[in-house]
This record gives C-alpha cells, structure tokens and sequence, in this order.
C-alpha cells in the first residue's frame, strides 16, 4: 500500500526561495494532533524568517496563520480537541509551563518557547502536526479560511488595543495586514482612528478611509491631532521618533511587530511628559480565547487575496512589495 504523502513549501535557509517538497504524512505523537490545512496567511514575520531577521530552525516550514480541520489525534489524548473540529494555529506552538513568565501568566515571554514556522513547521503545508493544547478551536462563524488572518494580524492587533487602554483618539502606522484589522475593532468601540501609511499609497489611505478612519495620510505628514496611542505595525524604527511626536503627555506609542530596524536617536524632549514606548512580544492563548467570540460578534473581516500553495514564492514578493491590500491566503 503506497504511503500517504503531503505538499509542504520548505525554507532551506535565509534569503532561499521556498521549495516544493512530497513527503510522508507525519503521525502525531501523545498531545498532539494532525491538522488538515484549509488556508494559511502570509504574515510580515514569515518576511523577517526567510530574510534571516528572526531566528528559526531550518530547513522549516513557514505560516502561522493557519486554519484547518483535526483529522487525527495522538495516543492518549486529552482536552476536548476531535477528529472534524476546526481549529486555528497561530504563532505560540508551546510554552513550557514553569518559568516565571508561564507561572505568572505571560506564556508570550516563556524561556523555552517553541513558534509555529519558526522552530517547528508551520502551514505553508497541506498537513500540519501541532500541540493540541496550542490549538484554538474556531467558532462555527470562523470556521472557513477567511479567518486565518485573525491567527496572527488580528491576534496582534487585538494585544496592542488592549495594550493602549482607553485611548482616543488612536494613530495607526502600517496600514496592512493587522491595521486593516484593528482599525475597524476601534472604531466599533466609539474610538478616532488615524491611519499612517507609507508616502503616495493612497490605495491604502482610500481603504482607510473607507473602513471608517477619521484620516488617512502619510506617515511623514505631521498628525492633524495630538494622540493617546500610536500603534506601530510596520517594521520600520524610524517611525517611533514620528509617533513620539504625534502622542500627546502621558500618551503611549505600541510597537507591535516581532522585528523592527534599529530606532533612530531623538530629543529627550519628545518623550518627556510621562510619554511611553513599548512593545508586543508574541501572543498568549488567552488572547486568541477572548479575541475570536469577539471578532464574530463584531462581524470583523479581513481583505484577502488567494494563492495557490504552490505559488507561495509569487504570494510571498507580492507582500514584500506592499501589493497586498489586507492579507495574503495560500490555499492547498
């Protein structure tokens, strides 16, 4: 009897493009399951581990954004995970459960963590293997690949509204993925949302406005009012500077990327006035758990362009390239 096998596009190395690759269906082991990919998302830190900017095990497989059906369970399983449930996988594949940050409730600053597509395979795959206590089980509203977005670039988006409290009004700078996400969440909660995008991508400041942001300009256009919180989704340090500059005394700016470019110096002054800089730093379960009822009971949508898995080189230079509006999906 022939072997079942499964498609998977693996990063050898950085800077590679990715290759096709046939091999066997693994078996998940004991708390495990083998999840059936139904879609993907391409997200901004697949850009930072093909390029080598964030550390990863390789030859690996990218994507953590992953939307799928359970077809199989290891032995001994335990957990109210079955064969036919749809689940979402996102980045956080394990934490150890004993360090400090686990004991205290912070599993996102773990010690030993393990990243789906990072240190073990993730979704750009027919098939995956994953913790089953790391899965998020979907509710019926998202069970269907337009949710894989909200794995990773909703999830961030969501950590990084909490992040900012009560803040009104909010500057959002990096319109993609995530932006296009969170914007609509604020707004939905009485906020002022301005969007700050890359120079002359009016393509995005259109879609800003049109999700009902209160302006959309240029990230090198000085903000037309002083805000509570920035929230910065794009990969580029010297945004933080521009951000400072925008939020008002006691306001905060909220770096919500995995990797970012060295930040530039800037006057004491501008962050005098009890003005705050901090960062996001991976996801925990909990966020996924009270992020997901919510997301369908704000009726929350992503923006999607599909690919074939097997085009996941043209997906991946096409969000590099900014031609993305909202997400990228590949699709087995």
């Amino acid at each position: 009897m022939a072997m079942a096998t499964m498609i998977a596009m693996v990063l050898d190395a950085p800077g590679q493009p990715l290759r096709r690759v046939e091999r066997p269906i693994p078996q998940p082991k004991a708390g495990e399951v083998l999840v059936q990919v139904v879609a993907c998302g391409i997200c901004r830190t697949d850009l930072h581990i093909i390029d080598g900017e964030v550390p990863a095990h390789f030859p690996i497989v990218p994507g953590h954004e992953i939307v799928g059906r359970v077809i199989a369970l290891g032995p001994r399983p335990s957990g109210t995970l079955a064969c036919g449930d749809w689940v979402g996988i996102a980045w956080l594949g394990h934490s150890c459960g004993t360090c400090p940050y686990c004991r205290s409730g912070r599993e996102n600053l773990c010690d030993q963590p393990g990243f789906t597509g990072a240190t073990h395979d993730g979704g750009f795959a027919t098939h995956v293997i994953a913790e089953a206590a790391y899965c998020l089980p979907l509710p019926p509203a998202l069970a269907m690949a337009e949710a894989a977005p909200l794995l990773c670039a909703g999830l961030i988006g969501w950590r990084a509204l909490r992040r900012a409290g009560q803040a009104d009004p909010i500057g959002i700078y990096g319109f993609g993925a995530a932006g296009h996400l969170v914007a609509p969440l604020a707004i939905g909660q009485g906020r002022r949302v301005l969007a700050f995008t890359r120079p002359g991508d009016t393509a995005r400041q259109a879609l800003a406005r049109e999700l009902g942001c209160a302006w959309a300009g240029s990230s090198e256009t000085a903000s037309p009012v002083a805000l509570d919180a920035a929230l910065i989704f794009a990969s580029d340090g010297a945004l933080v500077p521009k951000a400072l500059q925008a939020v008002r005394k006691g306001g905060r700016v909220i770096c919500a990327g995995i990797h970012m470019s060295d930040i530039p110096n800037f006057p004491y002054a501008d962050l005098w006035g009890e003005r705050e800089i901090c960062s996001i730093a991976n996801l925990t379960r909990e966020d996924g758990l009270s992020f997901l009822p919510m997301a369908v009971a704000s009726g929350l949508t992503s923006r999607i362009t599909y690919f074939p898995l097997g085009d996941a080189n043209r997906a991946i230079q096409a969000v590099r390239d900014g031609r993305i509006d909202g997400a990228a999906l590949l699709r087995p």
